[in-house]
């Protein structure tokens, strides 16, 4: 790499943030960790509530982090099918000593319903998910005829002291940014205008290279008037932020 690429990441404060500095730093880029995200888990699972309807035929699984809750509170899908949204979910699924029926080959909410089209109608599918779930996943199922039910297992909020990366985004100090879903673009632009620094830094993104995990990122992205130079083909972060390094400085793989 000819020159420091500064790139912020936004992932919760955990080991995902420790992965992704970890990987940016093997890039040759310079990470710039700001969460955007903390999860408060609501200690609900599956079958809890007021719904009484049979067992579901299916469990769809849409994060690590839920599949790590759900493990922690020792619930396990019993003789239901599980449905992971990508490849991470699908490992700490099976870390968790489930069997994992099936992984879209788009890891996303449509590449999920596009999978199960033709193989729900009549049966009852479990969504097991944050607070922040796309209606694409509840609404596709159901027009192919599952009957849905849907855990909300954990909230994701802003932490408190996020927005370091806004103010650097402000001041041309930033050189990337790797966005992992349409809150963190949501939290960082809230973030930036707390600070009174909303439309400099998103200036300042246009200035620099915008990475956006998926399609749906995307979108939130340009809706809030943010560039997106970078779409990974493959939904990881790992695609995302090797992406990301080289559209903002080519020659970093040297």
């Amino acid at each position: 790499m000819t020159h420091e690429v500064r790139v912020a990441v936004f992932r919760p404060d955990d080991e995902r943030l420790t992965g992704a500095v970890e990987l940016l730093d093997s890039l040759g880029a310079t990470p710039v960790p700001d969460p955007m995200l903390a999860v408060e888990p609501t200690g609900a699972v599956p079958g809890d509530g007021a719904d009484s309807r049979s067992d579901p035929g299916i469990v769809v699984l849409t994060s690590k982090t839920g599949v790590e809750l759900l493990a922690e509170s020792g619930w396990s899908p019993g003789d239901a099918a599980v449905a992971c949204i990508g490849p991470k979910t699908a490992a700490a699924a099976r870390d968790a000593g489930w069997t994992v029926a099936l992984v879209p080959e788009e890891y996303s909410s449509s590449g999920l319903v596009a999978a199960l089209d033709g193989d729900v109608g009549d049966t009852h599918v479990a969504v097991a998910r944050s607070d922040h779930g796309s209606d694409v996943l509840t609404d596709g199922l159901a027009d192919a005829g599952a009957a849905v039910t849907e855990t909300v297992l954990y909230r994701l909020a802003r932490p408190e002291g996020a927005g370091q990366s806004t103010v650097m985004a402000a001041g041309g100090e930033l050189d990337a940014a790797c966005f992992t879903s349409s809150l963190t673009v949501e939290n960082f632009v809230e973030a930036a205008a707390k600070r009174g620094v909303r439309e400099e830094a998103i200036a300042g993104l246009n200035r620099a290279t915008v990475g956006a995990i998926g399609a749906p990122t995307r979108a939130t992205a340009t809706d809030f008037g943010i560039r997106v130079d970078v779409v990974p083909d493959n939904a990881t972060f790992e695609a995302l932020a090797t992406a990301v390094v080289e559209t903002a400085a080519p020659t970093f793989h040297e």
